[in-house]
């Protein structure tokens, strides 16, 4: 006899009952449900309440029978024979498309056993006339209903139509208004590929509306993948984006602690940070507000509590100081704004105690920040978010009487580069606000650890560009006033660009 495949692996033969039949040891069950029932019958082992327990099948292998002839997801011209019951309506099904869903198949091996007098024969004739493919032959069945009791507050019927919908059609329109519940559905029901192509419409949808939302289904899911595409977003636009819609007041505590974690984080500044925060916190005491107010109406909010205890040190603000913890105080340079935390009253005097003695020393040692040693998690950090209609982009910074330009220049369509340059201020264009009520510095050098990060989101994945951290001393002349550029290639917009240094000891 010729052989057909010859480099196939030879498949192992268990002898199982009188008639032999064939068996694969290193798969629990192959999807012969004949030899099955002879296996049980061989070991003594009940196999009606094998049946009655359907965890005992493997439901995979089942599956694999109906499958052969789904693989157009041809619609049943046939009338249904299996009635769901299920958030008070009833759904027409067919055995073959039921069987795409774990929780369904179960159901119905369930009913099956409960329902006939012999599960098995009937069990045993429908599997070998669907694997035949011979709808003529498939034997008449009255209809068997089974029911599905939900409790997931996302799962709708519009949703739930939906995801029984996939089980007759290979592309199933999703509405983004139902994903929610079509993922919930999908889950119940245990259809992995819709549940994955939920996921993957959940990852690309993602805005200040339905940030929460989706942060929520992913940890109630145990879906890292979509929990950590929430995380990613808000690191980037928790500033720029959402700190300036009424949306924030919906971004869960533990998610906001995560990202004022995270060191991707963007911000403009620490202030600005800052504000951002206390924004949060405003609208989590103040249900009722529905339009995002003024900053002037955060700080008299916060100026309206007792002065005899800083906010944070009452009980209202004792479960937020983890969160407050995350900023960097220090990074607050501007008296203006310095003075205005201090007349808050949110911050705890040791705190604010303790950033001005940092300002103090640091002015006094010509800009040696000997109280920040780790780049990473000290660092003073600026940002620009680079637009599309952007071919230069820059910010002028100020630290203890050092002026610095963040820069971005576009040089093409897909080719960016991002430095920073020390200037004077008395050059052209210098903006006199940045040093007249502030100190100059007159040191020619000015050593400088910084590090330069760019970050943007191409076909729903972040790209992230990174210097070195680089120590250099920064003069006024070139080359020594510029910092090393990173290099970006592309196609993503916009640009997420952050700039993050200290001064060491010199």
């Amino acid at each position: 006899m010729k052989m057909l495949h010859p480099h196939r692996a030879r498949l192992q033969r268990r002898m199982v009952g009188s008639t032999n039949r064939w068996r694969f040891p290193r798969e629990a069950f192959s999807g012969d449900l004949l030899g099955l029932s002879q296996m049980c019958k061989a070991l003594n082992v009940d196999f009606e309440e094998v049946l009655k327990n359907p965890d005992r099948l493997c439901i995979s292998q089942i599956q694999k029978i109906f499958s052969g002839n789904l693989k157009n997801k041809t619609i049943p011209s046939g009338e249904a024979d299996v009635i769901l019951t299920c958030l008070g309506s009833k759904w027409e099904l067919h055995q073959p498309q039921l069987f795409q869903s774990e929780t369904l198949a179960k159901l119905f091996l369930m009913a099956l056993a409960q329902g006939t007098t012999s599960p098995t024969k009937e069990l045993e004739r429908l599997l070998r006339a669907h694997s035949r493919g011979n709808v003529k032959e498939r034997p008449p069945i009255k209809k068997m209903v089974i029911s599905l009791k939900i409790n997931d507050p996302l799962v709708t019927k519009v949703a739930f139509a939906t995801a029984l919908k996939n089980l007759y059609l290979s592309e199933v329109e999703i509405n983004t208004n139902d994903v929610l519940g079509v993922l919930a559905s999908a889950h119940i029901l245990q259809l992995s590929s819709l549940f994955q192509r939920c996921v993957t419409m959940m990852m690309n949808g993602l805005m200040p509306s339905t940030i929460k939302d989706f942060y929520l289904a992913g940890c109630k899911y145990k879906e890292e993948q979509l929990t950590t595409a929430c995380e990613k977003w808000l690191e980037m636009n928790l500033v720029p984006l959402v700190g300036t819609q009424i949306h924030l007041r919906k971004i869960p505590q533990e998610l906001l602690h995560k990202v004022l974690r995270s060191p991707r984080l963007f911000t403009f500044n620490e202030f600005h940070l800052l504000k951002t925060l206390l924004l949060w916190v405003f609208l989590q005491l103040n249900h009722k507000i529905q339009t995002v107010p003024v900053h002037e109406t955060v700080l008299a909010f916060f100026k309206s509590f007792p002065k005899k205890h800083s906010f944070l040190d009452q009980d209202a603000g004792q479960s937020l100081v983890p969160l407050f913890l995350c900023l960097r105080l220090h990074g607050i340079i501007k008296g203006k704004n310095l003075e205005e935390l201090r007349h808050i009253n949110f911050f705890p005097e040791s705190w604010l105690i303790r950033v001005t003695a940092n300002h103090y020393h640091a002015l006094e040692n010509g800009g040696d920040m000997v109280h920040v040693k780790d780049l990473a998690t000290q660092a003073m950090r600026f940002g620009l978010l680079f637009n599309q209609e952007y071919t230069t982009h820059s910010e002028m910074i100020a630290v203890y009487g050092f002026f610095f330009e963040i820069k971005g220049i576009k040089h093409d369509t897909t080719s960016y580069s991002f430095y920073m340059q020390r200037v004077k201020h008395t050059d052209l264009g210098f903006p006199s606000l940045l040093y007249e009520h502030g100190p100059v510095s007159l040191r020619t050098e000015r050593l400088v650890k910084y590090e330069i990060r760019a970050q943007t989101l191409v076909d729903g994945k972040w790209q992230e560009f990174r210097t070195n951290q680089i120590t250099q001393k920064f003069g006024f002349v070139k080359p020594s006033c510029k910092s090393h550029a990173l290099k970006v290639q592309t196609v993503g917009i916009p640009i997420y660009a952050s700039f993050s240094f200290i001064f060491p000891t010199s």
